[in-house]
């Protein structure tokens, strides 16, 4: 009984050793179950692959075939067969049908296997066809520097990131080689006297030297296991890229597009409290009487009208170089110039509030007319100093932006309630607009000395729309 259960203890040792080596060897492991638009990405990739794969084919037959027509022969005129023509005509033919069939994204897996067997099985038969051609004993073969194709045909298949394909190229060559040997040794009246054990006398006649062939058959083994371990490692860290990639790609919807890259660019990661000062300036916008709205529609009715809404009102935002800072249920903070450096942010942001307050009418308008309730939208800005940074603590982190502007223009957008209008914004914040290059599409009225609630001393305010 203890030596069963010492057994087992041994058996889990070296089960976890094993395990340990492999992984240090190919990788950590990734996740077994895929998300479907991950494995689509990675068939689009192979995809591409196999078609880079058939025109290397084709460049190579090309190649070849000028080099041979081009080139003095070797051969004697008089020779009852070439073989190279006939084995690049009927490859040409193949690789065609290949890369027809990769190019329209119809390559079935056995069609893969069997393209992988084809480019061996047509190089073998080429180089077993030089005794023919040149009139030697079939050993005069062995000694063909054509077999270094077969690492060409072997890397080739590492271009689909799996290394099955790599392995049954490199095991075909060796099968194919070896058979070539056999068939060498088995053709000579003497077997035992055609082999020798004199290098010398292996390279200066048809003599065969077997350990010179195994070291062939060896190498062409052993480059297709490190290959196939690189594309193992390869493989995984495509997995992970992509992955990441596209997780990347859908939580930057989450986040404004300058937020994203800054993100992304980042050289030691983003931390709680990395922060910038910057002049800018803060759009607050809301919707008026959602809150009553809200309690009279269904949640699908509700989620139609913000989305509707959004969509109309978020692209006039980001025409005019704003940021979506966040949205706050029926609201959205908006800022230009603090995710991204700008010299215009004052213009930009009273271009933006023209447009949106253009979108938000012409969108109101086709609600009603729907005969579906359309509330209106304020608008306040401000301008001057923010805090633009992350904030949050290590396990969920937030960028935004902070300081007086962002309050002011908060307050601002209330306060239209107060002045009965649709888009509000200060003297001095109309006036920086101005000289950066606004200019209204019609005549502002300036409110002087108003009282907004939370602001200290009284303010002169610009209406910028009714």
């Amino acid at each position: 009984m203890a030596l069963t259960v010492s057994n087992r203890l041994v058996a889990s040792a070296v089960g976890r050793l094993v395990q340990a080596a492999w992984t240090f060897v190919t990788g950590p492991p990734v996740p077994m179950a895929l998300p479907a638009r991950v494995r689509e990405t990675i068939r689009r990739e192979q995809a591409q692959g196999e078609i880079v794969v058939g025109c290397v084919q084709v460049a190579a037959i090309v190649t070849f075939g000028a080099l041979y027509a081009v080139a003095p022969k070797a051969f004697p005129p008089d020779v009852p067969f070439e073989p190279v023509p006939w084995a690049l005509g009927f490859y040409a033919v193949f690789v065609a049908a290949r890369l027809w069939l990769a190019w329209r994204g119809e390559l079935s897996r056995f069609f893969l296997i069997a393209s992988v067997m084809m480019d061996m099985a047509v190089l073998m038969l080429t180089i077993w066809s030089f005794h023919i051609q040149y009139q030697q004993e079939p050993a005069f073969y062995l000694k063909a520097p054509t077999l270094l194709y077969v690492f060409i045909i072997i890397v080739l298949r590492a271009l689909r990131f799996e290394a099955g394909y790599v392995l049954l190229a490199g095991a075909t060559a060796a099968l194919g080689w070896f058979v070539l040997l056999g068939y060498a040794v088995a053709s000579e009246p003497n077997p035992m006297a055609a082999v020798t054990h004199d290098y010398v006398a292996y390279m200066t006649s048809s003599r065969i030297l077997l350990g010179a062939e195994f070291d062939k058959i060896a190498s062409i083994l052993m480059v297709t296991a490190i290959l196939a371990v690189v594309i193992v490692r390869a493989r995984k860290m495509l997995v992970r890229a992509v992955t990441e990639q596209t997780s990347a790609g859908e939580l930057s919807r989450f986040f404004a597009p300058e937020v994203a890259r800054r993100i992304r660019a980042t050289d030691h990661g983003i931390r709680p409290g990395d922060a910038e000062l910057r002049q800018a300036a803060a759009m607050f916008i809301d919707l008026r009487g959602f809150t009553p709205l809200a309690e009279t529609l269904a949640p699908g009715e509700l989620m139609a009208l913000l989305g509707d809404y959004q969509g109309r009102v978020v692209p006039a935002i980001k025409a005019h170089d704003g940021s979506i800072d966040k949205f706050l249920g029926d609201g959205i903070l908006a800022s230009f110039g603090a995710a991204r450096a700008s010299e215009t942010y004052a213009a930009d942001a009273l271009r933006a509030a023209e447009a949106v307050g253009a979108e938000a009418h012409r969108w109101a308008e086709a609600r009603r007319a729907s005969g579906l309730p359309a509330p209106a939208v304020g608008i306040g800005i401000a301008t001057g100093a923010v805090i633009f940074g992350a904030i949050g603590d290590e396990s969920r982190l937030e960028y935004t932006v902070l300081g007086d502007t962002v309050n002011t223009a908060a307050k601002l957008e209330k306060h239209t309630k107060a002045e009965g209008v649709g888009a509000l914004t200060t003297l001095a914040a109309y006036e920086l607009a101005i000289a950066q290059g606004y200019r209204p599409q019609a005549p502002h009225e300036t409110r002087a000395k108003r009282r907004v609630a939370g602001l200290p001393e009284a303010a002169d305010l610009v209406v910028l729309a009714p």
